[in-house]
């Protein structure tokens, strides 16, 4: 007989360095403002730092090194196995540095959730904080969205903007986003995590209702 309690979402995490936004949402799992449940954490890198930071908190980790695969179809295909074999309700790209192939993105559609350091669809791929700065933008920030096939061309979701200061340079204008990135995150999956938040046919759906433009949230 059911006992009237909501199972969590059941999340894989893949990443490829530091982990900064992995220990964001570690510490809001850990302090009940997000409940998921983050069933293990893979990495392409086995030095990748966000690795020990999972260890620590005692969550499952697994390595799947690039740098053993004869190509990359095979390695394409051992991270599908991996995560099909953990069958997730979600799947959170934090700093994962490998394009998925498309076949996966069809797989898990709907499932996958990724953070961009930029206003998309600003700056798609790498160096977007120096990009900023050599084009003199007035805003910069991060961007959540589903993850499609097209390298980061998925519906967004929710937008943190801030101010590019005279004075930034890369490093201090990726500060700034990150901090971010920390927030809008975390609001995203929770929304993915109390079915609040759904993806179909190529458009996403808030509260049951269109979400035509993303939800922006901007630094005072």
């Amino acid at each position: 007989m059911a006992d009237g309690t909501q199972s969590k979402c059941r999340a894989v995490c893949l990443i490829s360095g530091s982990g900064t936004n992995l220990q964001a949402i570690i510490e809001n799992i850990n302090n009940k403002s997000l409940n998921i449940d983050l069933i293990s954490v893979i990495s392409d890198n086995p030095m990748a730092k966000g690795i020990q930071r999972a260890e620590k908190e005692g969550i499952d980790t697994k390595i799947i090194d690039y740098s053993t695969f004869e190509d990359r179809k095979e390695f394409d295909k051992s991270v599908e196995i991996q995560i099909l074999d953990l069958d997730p309700d979600l799947i959170i790209l934090a700093g994962y540095m490998k394009i998925l192939d498309t076949n996966f993105c069809n797989i898990f559609s709907g499932k996958i959730l990724n953070i961009h350091p930029s206003l998309l669809p600003k700056y798609k791929g790498l160096n977007t904080h120096q990009k900023v700065i050599d084009n003199n933008e007035k805003y910069h920030g991060a961007s959540v969205h589903f993850v499609v096939p097209e390298l980061d061309d998925g519906p967004v979701i929710i937008q943190y903007q801030c101010e590019v200061d005279k004075n930034d340079d890369h490093h201090s204008l990726q500060k700034k986003v990150l901090q971010g990135e920390y927030i809008i995150y975390s609001k995203a999956l929770q929304w993915f995590s109390e079915n609040r938040l759904v993806f179909d046919s190529g458009n996403i759906f808030l509260d049951g209702e269109a979400l035509l433009k993303p939800r922006l949230i901007r630094k005072d």
